[in-house]
């Protein structure tokens, strides 16, 4: 990484943990790779202390910031505007500063859509999708896989009434997908499954070596493909499960990297090199880098 001077640009991570973030050696990776004179850290902050944050990191002029858990929904009220992305999904996780405004963006549908191109070459227009979860990380889901042309998409999760109110949330705004919830015990019932195109992952089940109950995958159709949002471990049982019966599957890892690829472009005005942010992750010695 080339010397911090007085002329580098300054952007990171705002997040409580924000220790164990990938995103630094992604970035930093990527500004050395262009020349960029740019450094990427990252923040530690609290929920208390996330206004006085914002306005700090505004008042030194940073060029953004990522934004993590806990602070992607609360961070709103403290923003100038929000990409429609953002609105729609209800979250922020980039921050753009430019002009003493900040603007806040949503790049993890984009980095979905990227990572089923990259890893199944899977378009999800008229294609038929579950997503298990209710939570932001599904609401991101089915907005980019509805805008992006999805037919239908049912939301699958241990609370039915979450995934419903998630659904009757939704669906004003995207009216050409047909929306669906369900529980998880869905899950057992093969017929059912058959009918999908593609399974998302979007809650931490997995992150503990744990699986979905019930869940068989051997009978479902050809050309299915599951796609699990936790990265570590870089094998869930979900993943395992799926492998074992021929199913294409992947980690989240390359939600990440495309995730973060979005938001280097947003910040910078350039794309990173291609696999470039991927190779740093790769040479790390760390769990959930496959």
């Amino acid at each position: 990484m080339a010397p911090v001077r007085g002329s580098t640009k300054v952007v990171g991570i705002i997040g409580s943990p924000v220790s164990h973030s990938l995103s630094p050696v992604m970035h930093n990776a990527a500004f050395a790779a262009l020349g960029l004179d740019w450094v990427y850290v990252p923040f530690p902050v609290s929920r208390a202390g996330l206004p006085a944050a914002v306005a700090g990191l505004a008042a030194l002029g940073v060029a953004g910031f990522n934004v993590t858990i806990p602070h992607k929904v609360a961070i709103i009220p403290l923003l100038d505007r929000i990409s429609p992305e953002a609105e729609l999904i209800g979250a922020v996780n980039t921050v753009a500063l430019q002009d003493g405004v900040l603007t806040g963006f949503n790049t993890d549908g984009v980095g979905l859509l990227a990572a089923l191109e990259r890893e199944f070459g899977f378009a999800p227009a008229g294609r038929e999708i579950l997503v298990l979860g209710a939570g932001g990380a599904a609401r991101s889901a089915v907005a980019a896989l509805a805008s992006a042309g999805a037919a239908r998409i049912c939301l699958a999760n241990r609370s039915s009434e979450s995934a419903g109110a998630l659904v009757e949330s939704l669906a004003p705004h995207l009216p050409a997908t047909v929306l669906a919830a369900d529980s998880l015990e869905c899950l057992r019932d093969g017929a059912f499954l058959g009918s999908f195109d593609l399974i998302v992952n979007s809650t931490s089940v997995g992150m503990g070596g744990d699986g979905f109950p019930g869940l068989t995958l051997g009978a479902l159709k050809q050309g299915l493909a599951v796609y699990d949002m936790v990265y570590a471990p870089p094998t869930t049982p979900l993943l395992a499960q799926a492998r074992a019966c021929g199913v294409p599957a992947a980690n989240g890892i390359g939600m990440l990297v495309a995730q973060g690829e979005a938001a280097f472009a947003i910040w910078t005005g350039q794309s990173p090199p291609r696999g470039c942010m991927a190779g740093a992750l790769a040479e790390l010695d760390a769990p959930g880098i496959p």
